[in-house]
């Protein structure tokens, strides 16, 4: 029998599929409707930005942006992936991957080149949030993990640093460090590269979908992790739910 979290789901991601997105994925720094970085909201958190890191070095003023973020934009449990970066920045609250995406924003118009990695996580990644109502969660859930053209494509998790965490410990997904804050501390590793290692969040990857040149083109093909009559009804309700 079809379980009721896999009905949330849409259709298409119900069976296995193989990568769709391509590893030779350039990227670009052109807006999209999701990543609005022309949007005055946006320019402004640039400029905040470069006033922040003193000075023009890529790396710098996207750690002043990702303080930025973290600090004025509370997370909540977002749902619609749709909404343009500018909103989510000027309302204040946003799920992880939203908060990700005004990253991106900046970065682009930054003229630094993103993309994403679409990965398909299983709900066992998010039981430490959800101890008590794990059972509802959907069984895997699309992550558009970004990545950020600065010499060579670097993904968000090792921006700010290589695997491993400054200032030790180690990502737990609990608490109140989201991946969003754990970018600015903590690198995770998707790929096993340290497998088995307290950083190591590889066996929490259902399938890996490859790479787009945005996040708007891997929701497009891949839909998003609830179906739309879901959405409608649980965004409303669990974007006003603290992270």
């Amino acid at each position: 029998m079809t379980s009721m979290t896999v009905l949330l789901t849409p259709w298409y991601r119900r069976v296995p599929t193989r990568s769709t997105g391509s590893d030779d994925q350039p990227g670009s720094t052109e807006p999209t409707a999701i990543l609005d970085h022309r949007s005055s909201a946006i320019s402004h958190l640039v400029e905040r930005s470069h006033r922040s890191a003193g000075s023009g070095d890529p790396v710098a003023v996207l750690g002043e942006c990702h303080s930025i973020i973290r600090d004025e934009v509370r997370a909540v449990y977002a749902l619609e992936e749709r909404t343009p970066a500018s909103q989510v920045l000027s309302r204040g609250f946003g799920s992880c991957s939203q908060r990700l995406a005004i990253l991106e924003c900046v970065a682009r118009a930054l003229d630094i080149p993103t993309r994403v990695r679409a990965l398909l996580i299983d709900r066992s990644f998010w039981y430490p949030r959800f101890p008590k109502v794990k059972f509802v969660l959907p069984d895997q859930m699309l992550l558009a993990w970004p990545e950020f053209r600065i010499h060579q494509w670097t993904p968000a998790s090792e921006l700010f640093g290589s695997i491993g965490c400054r200032g030790g410990g180690s990502f737990t997904n609990n608490g109140s460090e989201t991946l969003f804050e754990a970018v600015g501390r903590c690198a995770v590793d998707w790929d096993g590269r340290e497998a088995g290692g307290a950083h190591d969040l590889s066996h929490f990857i259902r399938a890996d979908h490859g790479y787009f040149a945005n996040r708007d083109d891997a929701f497009a093909v891949l839909g998003q992790t609830l179906c739309g009559p879901s959405r409608l009804v649980a965004d409303p309700l669990l974007r006003r739910m603290s992270a």
